[in-house]
This record gives C-alpha cells, structure tokens and sequence, in this order.
C-alpha cells in the first residue's frame, strides 16, 4: 500500500481542525472516484431527411432542443450534384476525431464532414450505406444494406473520394465499429456479427482480414454501438444485447429488454446514461430517448433515424 502523506496545513492544525479537513479530502477523493473520471453527454447529434443536427444536452429536466450547429445536403455546395440525391435519407451522425463528423444515407452517398467549416473532406457513392467508421491511417471502413450492389462492407481511402480499396460481402451490412484495445473492425450483418483484423496496413493494398464471425441472438441486426474496451451494444428486429468481445457471450441488455425496433442505441456504462432511436413512424420516429436522466426530446420538423452523443 502506498502512503500518504498529509499536507504540511493540515498537520499543523489544531486536532478537530485537522479531523474536519481530513473528512472533506475523504469526501472530495470518493467523489472524484466516483464521478470525476466518466465522461458524460455534451451534445447530442442526430439526422434524418437530409440532414444532421447537434444540440446541447441538458442534464436536468429541460427537454428543450437547441439546435446549435445544422448541415443540411441541400447546402453542400462542395459535393457533386448527384450525392444531392444520395444523401437523402440520412442514416448515420458519428462524430469522429472530435471536430468531424461522418455521414452515411441509404440513398447511396457517404461523407465526411469538418464540423467548423461544413466542408466536405471525403464522399463516396455506397448504394444502401447505413454506418460507416473511421480507422487508423485515414481509412474509412462503410456497412452497405440489401442492394444489388451493396450487401457487403468497403473500404476507402480518405485522400481518394469514390474509390473502393476493398470488399467484402455481409448481407444486410447495418454496423462497423473501430475497437483499438482489441486492435479488431467489427461489422453487424443481418444474422451475424464479424470481426477483422487490418491487414497490409502500411502498403498500398490494405485489406480486412476477417477473423471471426457470430450469429445473432435474434434476426435483423440493425445498430452496433461502442460500449467500453471490451463490448458492444447492438439491436435486432426484437430486442438489444450487449455483446462481450473477450468471452464472446451476448447478454440481453437490460434496460432495453424485449424492446424491438431500436435504429440507434449509446450507452455510458459508468454513468448509466442511455439515449436511443426506435422505429416508430414506420422506420423513422420524432422522439429521441434517454434514461438516467429520463427525458424525451421531440423534433416533429425531422423525420429522425439515428442519434449518437458528443461527450465532454
């Protein structure tokens, strides 16, 4: 055990004084153990129609939506005119490097975009792209849905816009997440849940070397979510799970049990918190969700599909 040694003001203090002071660095060291060290939500960031939006997440009971930052594909002046269709729905928002944010449509287009300017960096046609993420060496690796060109999972360069480095087939791609600690690429199919390994990374050929696959609790995989260094969070058609990536094991998630038709789910395992997207008007809902604080943030002007968090 270490020892502590107790700052000279305090040893110099008369006894009850010195009781006093030692029980508030107790107090102040539990806090900080206990809250000082989990990120909570800043932001929240969502999209549906044609766009994306990010308001400021309040921690008491304001359900208020203060939209304080906006990109809309019918202003995107810097893509081709053609991914004006292709943006549209929007079914992806994931922030990444913490100023961009990449975009994925299952009209067909994806893009990376600067937060501060709005500007394009990357974009790239990928019929029914539903998740896309970004991995070491400025590579993108995007989740392609039911099409007869999609099915399957790419991978792109960020320096060169509309050029598939290589594919891979997965029915019904919904989800790809980045898990560093693990040094794995995992990908959500229909039935199944993947893992890759990056291979020729440093060379002019990379490739995803798929080392391992699992089937699903339950059909219809749809939302892959990171949760902690070793698991997941995921929905299908019926329910969400929570998928171990060390033992291998999917366990119902309990605070959405038996809840089906969940199109996005984020979870804080140490604060609790949850915010989440379920399919409510058909495929699309106005409500964003959230547990631990409870509260329901409504958007009627945005037909919403996915929500992910910004956190502090």
């Amino acid at each position: 055990m270490t020892n502590y040694k107790m700052p000279r003001g305090i040893m110099a203090a008369e006894p009850h004084t010195r009781k006093t002071q030692v029980k508030w660095i107790i107090f102040t060291l539990m806090f900080l153990s206990a809250f000082g060290c989990a990120d909570k939500t800043d932001e929240i960031i969502a999209c549906g129609d044609g766009q994306v939006i990010i308001f400021g997440h309040n921690q008491t009971g304001d359900n208020a939506v203060n939209v304080v930052w906006r990109w809309n594909v019918a202003e995107a002046n810097d893509l081709p005119p053609a991914y004006q269709k292709y943006m549209v729905p929007t079914d992806e928002c994931k922030p990444v490097d913490g100023n961009r944010i990449l975009i994925t449509s299952s009209g067909g287009g994806v893009a990376l975009v600067d937060r501060e300017t709005k500007k394009c960096i990357f974009y790239t046609y990928s019929p029914m792209a539903h998740s896309a993420e970004l991995l070491p060496g400025n590579r993108i690796a995007v989740a392609l849905s039911t099409d007869p060109k999609g099915n399957s999972i790419e991978l792109y360069d960020i320096n060169e816009s509309e050029k598939v480095i290589f594919k891979d087939s997965l029915f019904s791609g919904h989800g790809v997440v980045w898990m560093e600690a693990l040094d794995r690429l995992f990908a959500l199919g229909y039935n199944e849940l993947r893992s890759y390994s990056l291979e020729n990374w440093n060379s002019g050929n990379p490739k995803l070397n798929l080392t391992e696959k699992w089937t699903l609790p339950d059909n219809g995989g749809h939302d892959l979510a990171y949760v902690s260094d070793s698991s997941l969070i995921l929905t299908t058609s019926k329910a969400v799970w929570k998928f171990n990536a060390v033992s291998e094991h999917f366990t119902p998630f309990e605070l959405l049990k038996d809840i089906g038709n969940v199109k996005s789910v984020n979870y804080n395992e140490e604060t609790g918190e949850l915010i989440y997207t379920k399919g409510e008007i058909s495929w699309w809902t106005h409500n964003i969700y959230c547990k631990n604080p409870d509260k329901v943030y409504n958007i009627p002007e945005i037909n919403l599909y996915k929500v992910r968090v910004i956190q502090q």
